[in-house]
């Protein structure tokens, strides 16, 4: 057929190029040279690309135009290829998008949804389908509200928002606990487009972790908030600036029923007594704690002495009332309990101060004769506490004076194998007869004396010493020592023991300085002050006695300490109590995963260990090892442990 003015037919085309009309047939059925169709089915070639081409035959050949069309169709099959590549790769993200465990959403300037994956239907209880045009907010908790509209105002501030957890209720008014990232998604302009992002569905990790702060914040044995929920309420109340009164309660004679009838007939005495005091204050607006043994204590806010006498009164008449059967031909008709009352900021406005103040007064209704309420009075008891300062006072300076503070070491021993790789360095104050006293009996005065910093220092300088003349300096062993937090807080104090450290020669990475959770939590700037300064120095750090004063998990991510020492009452209990097991066992998965190295104290049962290496604990220190001992004489030991190490 003749040619029009733009194309040539198929033997126009072969002329002009010299080449079969079948090899062009066979070019345009490969994708080389394709040709477009009439009506009738001729085949028609754009006759600019045929000029061209057979300008090149003329201009340098039919080999050269052989090649060109090579390359156009080495084009055209990367053509091909990229988007095979793209749509492929379009698939594989369908799939993950589709099958993710994870809901994927994306919503429009209001929120409202416009795409979502199928795990919709597991986290909100509807298909993808049925939740277009829909929100979050259709399916917030009540309590969330506030929360959920300060996380959306946050996102359109800062553009992201990374793990918020919110609180949601699906379709079917099941509970969810979710956890959401999300990226808002600007036009051209900068304007809000669209939200997009991920939220997972963390209700049972949630709830483990709220498991595990009831764990830490109440009695085990009656469910009562505990000893550190008391000091954080405390705490606060005394921040508020408001007045208030705390009771303390302890059962009288309560040694009697555990001689007579045995420990576990005396648990079950205070689970009653705990019974019988929750019931009375049903109708009294305050807390109740039990702090442990037989000592309860009751938080009245806003209460002042004509409250918190009436309140002690109510109690002693609630015990009184009380029968308790301690077997089965046996019951105790005459329980009683002595109450101390305080008053904040009147009788204490510091945590310390009122917590001992209220302690006295319990102690002074014992001497009275029991089953009374003592209000604190400042004369009697102020005189007896002021003569025991005065003691200890020139005990500690003595002691200080007369270089009779003593060194002994434990060892922290690797578990699987029970090998000493480390030492606990531990003080001890060497009395007049030769006896050793025990930190437990001086280090609370010591701190409340202003003796606390130069007992610290003091202990170091000895350590420093011991490791230089024994050369211990350079080895793998590690030396854990016990700061105050009195001590970190005294910048006089930072000074000195800096200059100590830098003076001494010795390899900063073998000291570990142990500040307790409860100390660190007192003061936690502070506290991370202090530890950023000599770990830029070298040395590490340890948190001790961790669980007994916990506050949350969140703070062990904020304190870059390199251990972690699980207190020894949950160790001790380990293998009786269910409670202690799952507790130590969440601190440990929890300190691993910060990478952190943990170390059980209070370890002295066979029993005990196999539960903590079942655990996958790394660390340990207790009797069934060894007991503390003299570090004077204790070379060899040391150096067969750090080349255990």
């Amino acid at each position: 057929m003749a040619a029009t003015g733009t194309e040539y037919g198929i033997q126009q085309a072969a002329e002009l190029l010299g080449i079969p009309i079948q090899k062009l047939r066979r070019w345009d059925e490969q994708g080389v040279l394709v040709a477009t169709r009439t009506v009738g089915g001729h085949r028609r070639y754009s006759k600019e690309l045929i000029d061209r081409l057979a300008a090149s035959l003329l201009s340098s050949g039919a080999e050269q135009s052989t090649r060109e069309l090579e390359a156009i169709k080495r084009t055209l099959a990367e053509k091909r290829r990229i988007i095979q590549l793209l749509l492929e790769s379009e698939g594989r993200y369908r799939d993950l998008v589709e099958t993710s465990h994870d809901l994927i959403w994306i919503t429009d300037a209001q929120g409202r949804f416009t795409y979502l994956n199928n795990a919709a239907h597991d986290i909100l209880g509807l298909a993808p389908k049925d939740l277009i045009g829909r929100c979050f907010f259709d399916f917030e908790a009540d309590a969330s509200h506030i929360s959920n509209r300060r996380f959306l105002a946050t996102l359109k501030r800062h553009g992201e928002v990374k793990n918020y957890v919110t609180h949601l209720l699906t379709a079917k008014r099941e509970d969810r606990w979710i956890g959401i990232n999300a990226r808002v998604v600007p036009d051209e302009n900068g304007a809000l487009l669209g939200i997009r992002g991920t939220a997972r569905d963390i209700t049972e990790q949630h709830l483990a972790t709220q498991r595990v702060e009831h764990l830490a914040l109440h009695d085990a044995l009656t469910d009562l908030p505990n000893r550190h929920s008391l000091s954080r309420t405390i705490e606060l109340a005394l921040q508020s600036g408001e007045v208030g009164a705390l009771l303390f309660l302890d059962v009288d004679h309560f040694r009697y029923i555990n001689d007579n009838f045995g420990h576990r007939t005396g648990d079950q005495l205070i689970v009653g007594v705990g019974s019988a005091l929750r019931d009375m204050m049903r109708s009294v607006s305050g807390e109740l704690f039990r702090l442990g043994g037989d000592e309860f204590a009751i938080h009245l806010p806003a209460a002042l002495r004509r409250e918190a006498v009436g309140v002690a009164e109510t109690a002693l008449d609630a015990i009184r009332r009380y029968r308790f059967r301690a077997s089965d031909d046996k019951v105790i008709s005459n329980l009683s309990i002595s109450i101390g009352i305080a008053l904040y900021p009147f009788h204490g406005n510091d945590l310390p101060a009122l917590l001992s103040n209220v302690d006295i007064a319990m102690y002074q209704a014992k001497d009275l004769g029991r089953n009374r309420h003592v209000l604190f009075d400042q004369s009697p008891d102020s005189l007896r506490s002021t003569h025991k300062r005065i003691h200890w006072a020139k005990k500690l300076r003595d002691a200080l004076e007369e270089d009779r503070l003593v060194l002994f070491h434990q060892p922290v021993v690797r578990l699987n194998d029970q090998k000493p790789v480390h030492y606990e360095i531990l003080v001890r104050i060497r009395d007049n007869d030769g006896n050793y006293i025990l930190p437990d009996n001086f280090v609370e005065l010591a701190e409340s004396l202003g003796l606390i910093q130069e007992i610290d220092l003091r202990v170091i300088e000895k350590l420093l010493a011991f490791m230089i003349e024994t050369g211990q300096q350079g080895k793998k062993v590690r030396y854990f020592v016990n700061l105050s937090r009195v001590s970190i807080s005294d910048q006089r104090w930072i000074r000195r023991f800096l200059a100590l450290l830098q003076a001494s020669g010795v390899n900063p990475s073998q000291l570990v300085f142990e500040i307790t959770e409860t100390a660190a939590m007192s003061e936690i700037d502070v506290t991370l002050t202090f530890i950023r300064r000599l770990k830029d120095m070298g040395c590490r750090f340890a948190l001790d006695d961790f669980g007994a004063g916990f506050s949350s998990f969140y703070y062990l991510k904020r304190f870059e300490v390199d251990y972690l020492k699980i207190d020894g009452s949950f160790i001790r209990d380990l293998a009786t109590d269910e409670g202690s097991r799952i507790f130590v066992k969440a601190l440990n998965d929890v300190a691993r995963g910060l990478e952190k190295q943990v170390i059980a104290e209070w370890v002295e049962t066979p029993r005990v260990l196999n539960l903590l290496l079942e655990m996958g604990i790394q660390f340990g220190q207790g009797y069934l090892f060894r007991r503390p001992t003299l570090l004077e004489g204790g070379v060899e030991l040391l150096a067969s442990s750090a080349s255990a190490a």
